[in-house]
């Protein structure tokens, strides 16, 4: 397995645009192959801004790499950055490779 994940500092105050602009994209990341599972996560806040994490599990980072470079991924992205300031400075991409996997989503 491959996770995919990015870290946004959003504005104090532009939450809500955000998580909006999130929900309504279309992602299309159900058509790829080794798509597993996507998240969209809230984390602290400071005075200045929220973090927030994007979360994609993917089964290689092949099919990852193959999702950055797909009609999909150019569709996603399309006009990213061109409203609204949100974001204080670009995001930061990180990617895992998993080693050890444990696992109870009945339990959720």
């Amino acid at each position: 397995m491959f996770y995919a994940m990015n870290r946004f500092k959003i504005i104090k105050g532009e939450e809500q645009a955000f998580e909006e602009r999130w929900k309504s994209r279309d992602s299309r990341l159900k058509e790829l192959p080794g798509f597993v599972e996507f998240d969209l996560l809230r984390g602290p806040e400071t005075d200045a801004y929220t973090l927030y994490a994007s979360h994609t599990v993917w089964a290689t980072k092949d099919d990852f790499l193959n999702w950055t470079k797909s009609e999909q991924f150019r569709a996603a992205h399309a006009g990213a950055g061109s409203s609204k300031p949100l974001y204080m400075g670009p995001p930061e991409f990180e990617g895992f490779e998993s080693v050890q996997n444990l696992s109870n989503r009945s339990a959720a």
